[in-house]
């Protein structure tokens, strides 16, 4: 059997061009946090440069499903915010799981005075408090919050990542196809090559962006700032943080500023069309040897974006400006049902407020009891730390539970 009685001369790559603009899914995946990288400004081969040539960018970053609650504040949230679900990871909770956490801003990465930068989360554990989200009803003292600074931005792509990898990989192939273009004398491909390669400095820069997070403006005296975010998993996540870091990445969407504004970015996105168009039409003219050559770099690159698409979102963000310390929770944090988890995060909050304010329990006479008991059974103030590990008030709340639904039921059909 022979695939090439006429030799090489035979084969046909005419829809050579096609390849350059497949692989949008992969490309999309991490399209956000590359544009914040400058590597995405140098000019390379880019497989499907159209998925981002859209006629509007994203104003905020996609939110993840689960409900926000301010344990103490009254605060609600109906969607976790995307930087916070990255840093907590919270896709890795197991159902009717409950971890706690505490979040601090990194001292070496704040500009502030040490004064400010020490400012309130051992004052807010012993009772000091700052200002929240405005569904909060304010109750309490606290002391004066700092104000806040001009600085750079608290969350930025790695400077060295993997998507770093991918723009060096897609220079280097320019780069050697423009060589290859000119040594075979191929003004086709040479201006394929160029087109192709130039569209994705114009993609980046009408791309570019900064990530801005909400601060805070004022000190009215506020509750404490503990977080309680639910999944729809039935698993719970309390973090104990300071207000300034509750506001930045949980109460607020953070806010995406583009460097272009939105009709020069039309202008552009415009332009980026029809260089892409005629890009394609100059590579389908290109020599056969040459239509080889970006019909494997094609094909090298959207294998390499599938691969990065496939990896952690952690791994592309640089999320050092906030430190994270897991506590262990006495009893492990998973739980065998819903009952026992959502004892265990109201233990550790200790109050059942937040629970009443989002309808997180369902709302029988039954329940309501198990509630009213629950109130009684937690420390105030919160589950007792002993070093990095949570102490929890001794109670069998799934007992307790059937009993109120069953007196006779002695302990059994847990709900």
């Amino acid at each position: 059997m022979k695939f090439l009685p006429g030799g090489w001369n035979g084969l046909q790559l005419d829809i050579v061009g096609f390849l350059a603009i497949l692989g949008e899914a992969s490309v999309l995946t991490n399209a956000q946090v590359s544009s914040l990288s400058k590597w995405f400004l140098i000019p390379r081969l880019l497989p499907a440069p159209q998925a981002l040539i859209r006629t509007s960018r994203p104003e905020r970053l996609e939110p993840s499903a689960g409900k926000v609650l301010g344990a103490h504040s009254g605060g609600i949230g109906d969607h976790v915010n995307y930087i916070a679900h990255l840093i907590h990871d919270g896709s890795s909770l197991r159902p009717y799981s409950v971890r706690c956490e505490k979040i601090t801003k990194n001292p070496s990465k704040i500009k502030d005075p040490p004064a400010l930068v020490q400012s309130s989360y051992t004052g807010m554990m012993n009772g000091s408090h700052t200002e929240h989200h405005h569904h909060e009803k304010s109750t309490t003292t606290t002391t004066t919050a700092p104000t806040p600074t001009t600085s750079p931005p608290k969350v930025q792509a790695r400077s060295r990542s993997w998507l770093t990898f991918l723009s060096i990989l897609g220079s280097a192939m320019s780069a050697a196809l423009l060589a290859l273009s000119i040594h075979r004398d191929d003004g086709f491909a040479l201006l394929a090559t160029l087109l192709l390669s130039s569209l994705s400095t114009l993609i980046g820069f009408s791309n570019r962006w900064r990530l801005r997070l909400q601060q805070r403006t004022s000190s009215r005296a506020v509750p404490r700032s503990d977080i309680v975010i639910k999944y729809p998993n039935g698993s719970f996540l309390v973090v104990r943080c300071e207000e300034d870091v509750a506001r930045e990445l949980y109460w607020h969407p953070e806010e995406c500023e583009y460097v272009v504004a939105a009709r020069t970015y039309r202008i552009i996105s415009l332009l980026g069309t029809l260089v892409l168009m005629f890009g394609v039409i100059c590579l389908g003219n290109a020599q056969l040897e040459l239509q080889v050559g970006f019909a494997a770099s094609y094909i090298i690159l959207n294998a390499a974006y599938w691969v990065v698409a496939a990896l952690p979102a952690q791994w592309h963000w640089d999320l050092s400006y906030y430190e994270v310390r897991r506590m262990k929770v006495e009893g492990g944090e998973n739980n065998e049902n819903f009952t026992s988890a959502l004892w265990t995060a109201i233990a550790i909050t200790g109050t059942t407020k937040w629970v009443t304010i989002g309808n997180i329990a369902p709302v029988s006479s039954e329940w309501k009891n198990w509630m009213r008991e629950a109130e009684q059974r937690v420390t105030p103030g919160g589950a007792e730390e002993i070093g990095e590990s949570i102490k929890l008030p001794e109670w069998d709340c799934n007992l307790a539970l059937t009993n109120y639904f069953n007196p006779q039921a002695n302990g059994e059909d847990l709900v």
